[in-house]
């Protein structure tokens, strides 16, 4: 399996792959459940190599590791996914 920080780099660098629209589903501890969010509301920080920053509706910026992603879609279609752990 392709590990996720992989993919990510590929949407940013892959300029044919990266030319669509991504959404990220993560594993959400309080809600147990996978939630989806666009691909634009993530930040990558140089030299991070455990999460990223998700800038939440409110403005604020959350971490997410990368071990909670669970799936990507690019135009709705799944380009990569693993099994719910909770």
């Amino acid at each position: 399996m392709t590990p996720i920080h992989e993919v990510i780099h590929r949407i940013l660098w892959d300029v044919d792959f990266g030319n669509a629209d991504f959404v990220v589903g993560y594993y959400d501890r309080v809600y147990k459940r996978v939630v989806r969010v666009s691909f634009e509301r993530i930040r990558l920080e140089r030299g991070q190599h455990f999460g990223f920053e998700l800038i939440g509706h409110d403005g604020e910026a959350r971490m997410v590791p990368f071990h909670r992603v669970r799936e990507v879609l690019r135009n709705g279609v799944p380009v990569w996914s693993r099994p719910v752990a909770e």
